[in-house]
């Protein structure tokens, strides 16, 4: 007997299998996310959740502030050097 936790089972249909509404919000799965599939030497399989990240900013990683800035003037020169 296995000392291994199962946490889950879903069934395979159509070659398609659901991820258990548990392991989705623990995880936070959403539409949209993908999964990546890794089958181990040993056999064994893992699953690594890549979430997608979408919409206007979905590439902006954000302004570390390393300077100071006066947005109202210069919003739309962000990253050019002026001088």
């Amino acid at each position: 007997m296995s000392s291994e936790r199962v946490d889950s089972e879903s069934k395979v249909s159509g070659n398609q299998a659901n991820i258990p509404a548990r392991i989705r919000r623990e995880l936070d799965i959403d539409d949209g996310d993908r999964l990546r599939w890794h089958v181990e030497d040993d056999g064994t399989l893992r699953v690594q959740v890549v979430q997608q990240r979408t919409g206007t900013f979905s590439d902006f990683d954000g302004y570390d502030g390393d300077q100071a800035t006066e947005a109202e003037s210069q919003h739309d020169a962000w990253g050019v050097d002026l001088e």
